[in-house]
């Protein structure tokens, strides 16, 4: 059977085939979890607290996988907003970092993606850029090279050293946190993945979920996430 792979619902206060707000997954995320062999799950957080019962719920899958989002609220790293900074959800911020410290503290294997990965550095103390400046790298909305640290986990999976990866956004890392090591970076040093020093995470700053149907590099992340759910789930 397919392992069960919780991906973080997105709240949407409107969606223009329902009459109500939804719980929304981005289509392609689904997809590259499925075509890599897992069932894709929207957990959704009740409105009244995000987090209730999170940590029991998120026990029942074999995998996780936090994509990618609005900003993050900078008070959350002792920041206050720049202009730049913009659509933030509290209610979300509230789900998703309360996600991260459960998956690290259960050693749920987990892939985080873009926002992701910003809100995992951020829930185990680091800090975000919340606005970079523009430089050759085409961050923003675009496809550029990055450099993946030999012997690294996700040098692993992808099975290179320097591999294309769609990209779009404009926060990214600033202070690392002290459980994550970079595993990746772009030529103008903006960091693009990291690995937990200890739990079974494995973060990217792109969108894999862009290209997983003709890039082996994007589509190895999502098998590599559901390989870890499976073993997961047969050593329960």
């Amino acid at each position: 059977m397919r392992p069960l792979v919780a991906v973080i619902g997105r709240r949407a206060e409107s969606v223009p085939i329902l009459r109500f707000s939804a719980t929304l997954a981005a289509e392609a995320i689904c997809e590259a979890v499925y075509a890599a062999g897992g069932e894709p799950v929207v957990l959704h957080g009740p409105a009244a607290d995000p987090t209730f019962g999170l940590v029991e719920r998120l026990e029942r899958f074999g995998g996780v996988l936090m994509p990618g989002g609005a900003d993050l609220g900078p008070e959350r790293y002792g920041q206050s907003p720049l202009p730049e900074t913009a659509d933030v959800v509290d209610f979300q911020d509230d789900l998703d970092l309360a996600t991260a410290r459960a998956v690290t503290a259960a050693r749920l294997p987990t892939l985080a993606i873009c926002r992701g990965m910003q809100v995992l550095n951020v829930a185990l103390g680091g800090t975000l850029h919340q606005h970079l400046r523009e430089t050759t790298v085409g961050h923003r909305n675009g496809v550029h090279e990055v450099r993946v640290a030999r012997g690294s986990r996700l040098h692993g999976v992808v099975g290179s050293e320097r591999v294309p990866v769609s990209s779009y956004h404009h926060q990214a890392i600033d202070v690392l946190a002290a459980d994550l090591v970079v595993t990746a970076t772009a030529a103008d040093g903006v960091v693009e993945a990291v690995e937990h020093r200890d739990a079974d995470i494995l973060a990217v700053q792109w969108h894999p979920e862009d290209l997983h149907t003709s890039s082996a590099s994007d589509a190895a992340l999502f098998t590599d996430l559901v390989e870890r759910a499976h073993q997961r789930k047969d050593h329960r």
